[in-house]
């Protein structure tokens, strides 16, 4: 996992350095719009209404238009002036227990390392929470964002969850729920026994997205079959070979060449060598012989 952010949890007068990881992950499969004629990608353009023309990532703003029409145009700078965008503090701002926060607030999960050579105060924290059975409510920002959040222990690590705001939960009022009476006792009798028939501890391994498996399984049949379905990959190229090792390997190959010549023109030479130094012996070996024998002669007579 990568960190998104750190920051510190301000627990009174005591600092907890963190890092913060996503804890959950999407495990549905993704899929490309194509065209359905020929399976090409469908690409988007980012058009300007104005003038029709695309435009690039870096040239875009951001507007903001009110409820009567008004539009304002504010731009990173304008963002960068903001106080929360430079805040990575997680003030602790209550503890509270868990079951008086309301299910339908919490939003996303984080994991939280701490990110200190001496990570006491982390544990501290975590096992205070633990003891006290109570999460800390906390108010911190992210992503240019500022977010209330619930902070808690799971396996003794630290997870904040981040929390909605209370206004951005719907109220909710169903006219056909007007005027019904109550359900009589019988019927909440027997409504009563059909759960505890059902009751039992949760185990979240028991229950698996059943659509994602055979969606993979069919995806997978498919590939393997060579359907008319697929189309395969296109064969990887071999990679390229770097100028400079081009010009290396060439001129390693010159340098092996030239060595192999010089080195074959250099035997004759030796040889050559080796046969004067031979004819130039042997004449004065058969002068002096012929000499003796003639001293030898002539001292007989």
């Amino acid at each position: 996992m990568r960190s998104i952010w750190k920051g510190s949890i301000a627990f009174g007068l005591v600092n907890v350095p963190v890092k913060v990881y996503t804890a959950t992950e999407d495990h549905d499969i993704k899929f490309h719009q194509v065209h359905a004629a020929d399976g090409g990608r469908i690409r988007y353009e980012r058009l300007c209404t104005i003038d029709g023309q695309p435009v690039q990532y870096a040239d875009i703003d951001k507007a903001y238009e009110s409820p009567e029409g008004d539009r304002v145009i504010l731009t990173d700078e304008d963002f960068a002036k903001l106080p929360a965008a430079e805040k990575h503090e997680i003030p602790v701002l209550q503890f509270v227990p868990s079951e008086q926060i309301d299910p339908i607030l919490y939003d996303k999960s984080y994991y939280l390392e701490p990110d200190s050579n001496t990570p006491k105060a982390y544990v501290l924290l975590a096992k205070t929470l633990e003891e006290v059975d109570r999460v800390a409510l906390v108010h911190f920002t992210l992503r240019q964002k500022t977010r209330l959040g619930a902070l808690r222990v799971r396996d003794g690590v630290l997870v904040l969850q981040t929390l909605l705001w209370p206004d951005e939960v719907r109220a909710v009022a169903f006219d056909k729920l007007d005027g019904v009476g109550a359900p009589k006792a019988q019927e909440l009798k027997m409504a009563e026994t059909l759960v505890d028939t059902l009751s039992d501890d949760f185990d979240p391994s028991l229950y698996v997205d059943e659509y994602q498996i055979e969606l993979k399984k069919m995806l997978d049949e498919a590939i393997a079959s060579g359907s008319s379905k697929v189309t395969r990959a296109p064969e990887a190229a071999a990679p390229e070979m770097d100028a400079e090792v081009v010009d290396l390997v060439a001129a390693l190959q010159r340098s092996l060449e030239a060595s192999g010549r010089k080195g074959k023109s250099a035997e004759p030479a030796k040889k050559t060598a080796k046969a004067t130094k031979a004819a130039a012996k042997t004449p004065a070996k058969k002068t002096a012989k012929k000499a003796a024998a003639k001293s030898a002669t002539r001292k007989g007579a």
